[in-house]
C-alpha cells in the first residue's frame, strides 16, 4: 500500500469501504488543491489526474467544494485535531524551566508534524481564508482547544516573572503569529531558499523573548 493510499484510508476509516475510483479520486483532489489551490483546480485535472471520467467524481460528489469539503473537513476532525493537540500536549504538559525551552520544544513540534502532513497543511493553510465552513471547523475543532492550555502556560510563566504582565490572549496571539510566520515561510512560501534552521529558530525565539521578557532580562 503506498502512503497515499494509507493517508487515505486514516482519514476516511470511519466510512463505509471506498472503491479504488474514490481512493484516486481522494489523492488526485489532494495533490491538485495543494499544489494549485482549490479556485485555480478544475475537475477535469482531478479526473485526468486520478485516471476517471469527470463524471465519476459527480457520481460521489455533487460540486468540487463538496470534494474540498470531505477531504479537509475529516482531515480536522481526525487527522489534524487529534495529533495536533495530543502532540501538543506533550509540549503543554512537559516541564521547561525557562519560556525560552518551551518555546524550542514548541518550533520543533510543529515542523515535524507540518513535514509530516505537508500537503494536507498546505491545503489548511490556503483554504481557510475562503471556506467559512473550515474557518468555523478549524475554530472548534483547534483553536479553542489549543487556545485554553497555551493560556496556562502563559499564566504560568507569568508567576515565574519570566514573561510581562500584559493580556494571556495578546501574548498568545504574539507568539504563536511569530512561530507560524517562521513555518509557513520555511514550509510553505520558500523552502528552497537556502535556509540555516538552527540560526533562524534562534532568532525567531530570540525575537519572541524580546517582545515578552521582562525588561531587566533583556
Amino acid at each position: 500500500m503506498s502512503e497515499q493510499d494509507k493517508m487515505i484510508d486514516e482519514l476516511f476509516n470511519h466510512e463505509e469501504e471506498l472503491t479504488e475510483k474514490q481512493k484516486k479520486i481522494l489523492a488526485a483532489a489532494i495533490e491538485a488543491f495543494a499544489e494549485k489551490g482549490f479556485a485555480a483546480t478544475s475537475t477535469s485535472e482531478i479526473a485526468k489526474k486520478a485516471g476517471v471520467a469527470e463524471g465519476t467524481i459527480f457520481r460521489h460528489y455533487k460540486t468540487k467544494k463538496d470534494l474540498l469539503l470531505s477531504i479537509v473537513a475529516p482531515m480536522m476532525a481526525k487527522l489534524i485535531a487529534p495529533f495536533v493537540i495530543k502532540d501538543f500536549d506533550k509540549v503543554l504538559k512537559a516541564d521547561f524551566e525557562t519560556f525560552e525551552e518551551f518555546l524550542r520544544a514548541i518550533i520543533e513540534n510543529r515542523a515535524k508534524f507540518i513535514i509530516h502532513n505537508m500537503q494536507l497543511f498546505r491545503i489548511l493553510i490556503q483554504e481557510i481564508p475562503f471556506q467559512p465552513e473550515l474557518k468555523e471547523q478549524f475554530k472548534e475543532h483547534i483553536a479553542k482547544k489549543i487556545f485554553t492550555r497555551f493560556e496556562r502556560v502563559i499564566e504560568y510563566y507569568q508567576a515565574k516573572g519570566q514573561i510581562i504582565e500584559m493580556p494571556t490572549y495578546s501574548a498568545i496571539r504574539l507568539t504563536i503569529s511569530t512561530i507560524f510566520g517562521y513555518v509557513i515561510a520555511r514550509y510553505l512560501l520558500l523552502p528552497e531558499a537556502d535556509w540555516d534552521d538552527p540560526e533562524e529558530i534562534e532568532r525567531t525565539i530570540q525575537f519572541i523573548m524580546h517582545g515578552l521578557s521582562p525588561k531587566s532580562e533583556i
